[in-house]
């Protein structure tokens, strides 16, 4: 008897495709959304969107171009 078999792939299969509906409803959930109260984004969207601006600002200023001429020595 084989381990890879065409009753293991189906259950493989439908396995991958019952985890993926779980992870995506997981990960809807977990996205910070806007309070339908006062319709403004919730606190932890405004940390996640100030880190995001954070880390491309430092990334941007590390990644950029050095002007200054090179020591002609």
């Amino acid at each position: 008897m084989s381990v890879l078999n065409r009753r293991n792939a189906v259950f493989g299969w439908v396995a991958y495709q019952v985890g993926k509906r779980v992870i995506k409803q997981k990960a809807k959930q977990a996205v910070p959304a806007i309070d339908p109260e006062s319709k403004r984004p919730n606190k932890s969207a405004i940390a996640l969107a100030a880190a995001a601006v954070g880390a491309l600002t430092f990334w941007k200023a590390r990644s950029g171009s050095d002007d200054s001429p090179a020591d002609p020595a």
